[in-house]
């Protein structure tokens, strides 16, 4: 994979940082002959399995803009597990392991990776029995921020709520982007955009939406709320100062609530509960909250021991409280109904065939409740105001229905504004699969609420010493469907069945194991139900 190199020389040469005061213990790990390994970051998964090659990268301090966790699983039936962050080392024979927590060692647990996975999970973080509601399985997501970015306002929310239906795409759950606010750290619509936020939260509703609002923990400064949070003690203080520090971030320079303060976490989330009585809406996504926001270097905390890592984690212990909930960056929580999503992706085929590897990695480090970012990629910047202009109409169809059978599946751009008919018709049809495969998707997400294992597993996980350790653009949607999207646009792929009787999403029947080319047009998504 061309991206998987690049992402080998950026780690390989990363600064290592401890982001504590605390001592670093040491710790050698030898690799077993064949050993592969998977986890740590979500956004590793393109350099998934580690095998061979050198890889550095620090826990420490940077989440990699998605899920992270101390915690590494191999083919072998062996974990690795930490109760703190740590930096690791890989060269191929061992791991270096650099760790406050001391002396780090690789568990037997069993014999291949899904026992390896889930008896690490057992004995380190199991699962509650819950898990997010049943919507954001079976109906997909609408996000606005590529249609409106920054000027959101209530006329064009309805507007696009209004398309959704008039083509042909189901409701869902509608997330109101960045840009809603009076500003950061206000819970008050902008009333010049939103004469009446309620009632439109109301007429969402009678059209079958459920309604998220963005929110981040910033407060911008000099603002009433950044003064009168600042005397509560409530926002990070620049260190040997009771002032509040000011931090930089994508929209600029904000002060930054501090969650190791008990009380600050609950002011934060009673402004959220009026915001819901105020104004009606389900729940929030819960933006930023990444670990290089937090520097210990020039800020202090109510909790003096606190790292980077631990804001992360009472980032999403707020968003608990909140069913309908969305997360692009976490640290540890795993079990818990956070709803994550994987960062945000260029439109472009190589930023498509990362989201197989990192929605693997996402489930083998314990997120089965995962979103594979946006229909035909995240970045505003590629979706201009012209409506077709510069845009790959194929890939965002073939974005559409690799989604399609992902445990969740999210629209900003609008199929109806950047695509033709016969484009936008595919997307749709993508839709409605999803909407045909809810039963089967809701099944697996309340076997994850039980158990904790994925819902999108890796190839090896199902099938383990078979071959399938490096499979990066296939995988297996529970233990029921082998799904096979195309990612490149010639519309070529390998299709690798293992033993079994399959049937494929035409009704065509196939005796594994068997390696096949298939050339597959615009209108189909290859998928094969395992019947024995």
């Amino acid at each position: 994979m061309k991206n998987r190199s690049k992402i080998i020389a950026l780690w390989g040469c990363w600064m290592l940082w401890s982001g504590s005061a605390q001592a670093q213990h040491t710790s050698e790990i030898t690799a077993l002959a064949g050993e592969k390994w998977w986890g740590a970051c979500t956004a590793l998964g393109p350099l998934m399995p580690l095998e061979k090659e050198t890889h550095t990268y620090s826990l420490q301090r940077d989440n990699l803009s998605n899920q992270a966790a101390p915690f590494l699983v191999s083919n072998y039936g062996r974990y690795i597990w930490s109760e703190a962050p740590f930096t690791f080392r890989f060269d191929g024979t061992k791991f270096r392991i650099d760790s406050p927590a001391g002396e780090i060692r690789a568990v037997k647990a069993g014999k291949n990776l899904r026992e390896a996975f889930i008896l690490g999970k057992n004995a380190h973080f199991g699962s509650n029995g819950q898990m997010p509601p049943d919507i954001f399985f079976g109906r997909p997501q609408y996000n606005t921020w590529i249609e409106l970015q920054h000027d959101q306002n209530q006329e064009a929310i309805e507007r696009y709520a209004d398309d959704v239906l008039a083509h042909g795409f189901p409701a869902g759950i509608l997330m109101v982007d960045d840009g809603w606010q009076r500003y950061y750290g206000n819970f008050d619509f902008k009333t010049e955009r939103f004469p009446d936020p309620k009632g439109m939260v109301d007429r969402l509703h009678e059209r079958g939406f459920r309604v998220m609002l963005w929110v981040s923990p910033f407060v911008s400064p000099d603002s009433p709320e950044f003064r009168d949070l600042q005397a509560k003690g409530y926002l990070i203080r620049q260190k040997d100062s009771p002032r509040a520090a000011v931090v930089p971030w994508w929209n600029g320079y904000s002060a930054c609530y501090d969650l190791t303060n008990p009380e600050a976490a609950d002011h934060f989330g009673r402004m959220l509960r009026q915001v819901q009585t105020d104004y009606g809406v389900d729940g929030f996504k819960f933006d930023a909250g990444d670990t290089y926001f937090y520097d210990p270097v020039v800020q202090s905390y109510h909790d003096t021991t606190a790292r980077a890592v631990d804001h992360l984690r009472l980032w999403a212990e707020l968003g608990k409280q909140f069913p309908y909930n969305e997360y692009r960056a976490c640290w540890g929580m795993q079990g818990e109904p956070l709803v994550q999503r994987l960062s945000d992706k260029n439109h472009s085929w190589e930023a498509l065939r990362l989201l197989i590897p990192e929605m693997l990695n996402a489930g083998l480090l314990g997120y089965p409740y995962t979103c594979p970012d946006m229909v035909g990629g995240g970045q505003a910047a590629d979706f201009p105001a012209e409506a077709q202009e510069g845009l790959d109409q194929d890939l965002i169809v073939r974005s559409a229905q690799l989604q399609a059978l992902m445990p969740m599946m999210q629209f900003s751009v609008a199929p109806w504004r950047v695509l033709d008919k016969e484009h936008s018709a595919y997307c749709r049809a993508a839709a409605e699969l999803h909407e045909k495969m809810a039963p089967y998707i809701l099944e697996m997400a309340h076997h994850a609420a039980k158990t904790g294992e994925p819902i999108v597993r890796h190839m090896e996980y199902m099938f383990p010493n078979r071959g399938f350790s490096d499979c990066r653009d296939q995988y297996m949607l529970g233990a029921k469907y082998l799904v096979a999207p195309v990612l490149t646009p010639d519309g070529k792929r390998t299709v690798r069945l293992p033993r079994g009787t399959w049937t494929d999403d035409l009704g065509q029947r196939f005796k594994g194991p068997l390696v096949m080319e298939i050339s597959v047009p615009l209108s189909r998504i290859p998928y094969y139900e395992l019947k024995r």
